[in-house]
């Protein structure tokens, strides 16, 4: 899915490889930036800070993305990003993006797509924490990732090479 970097000369963005070391910080809740990350190899962490300490929201690996947030609403990052053994992420500019959207609707679809899973998943959650099931099926929030890498029939998971 997100395999063709676009040089800066192509775009009024750029797209750039970047690898990180194990448990590095990526991105920081409440930073200001406007990049999106695509992992291209490893795993990546993704959590924010609670009263409790911290709350993670996913464990992605290669062909996800996160940071889309950032760039589709120009806010502070909502949550933090930290490698997972050494991780290398293509990292997109708003620019980049606007370009690979133009480019390839098929990269659109797909990252709409996976976003709907997402909201799907923290729904049944929701659900499920508001009381909704037994006590025994609802899903702890502390240890529960609130959304992942969307499965695929067999059990493997969607992702683009």
């Amino acid at each position: 899915m997100f395999k063709k970097l676009i040089k800066s000369s192509e775009a009024h963005g750029t797209e750039l490889s970047r690898t990180f070391a194990d448990a590095e910080l990526i991105c920081r809740e409440g930073d200001s930036s406007a990049e999106m990350f695509v992992i291209r190899r490893g795993s990546v962490r993704v959590f924010k800070a609670s009263a409790r300490g911290e709350l993670e929201l996913a464990v992605l690996t290669k062909g996800d993305f996160f940071g889309e947030m950032s760039v589709l609403e120009g806010l502070p990052r909502d949550a933090s990003a930290q490698a997972i053994g050494e991780a290398e992420v293509l990292v997109m500019t708003a620019g980049a993006l606007l370009v690979r959207l133009r480019r390839d609707p098929t990269f659109a679809f797909e990252l709409l797509r996976r976003l709907s899973g997402r909201v799907r998943s923290l729904n049944a959650r929701l659900v499920l924490a508001a009381g909704n099931g037994s006590d025994s099926q609802r899903p702890g929030f502390g240890q529960a990732l609130l959304y992942q890498s969307e499965a695929k029939p067999g059990g493997s998971t969607a992702r683009g090479d």
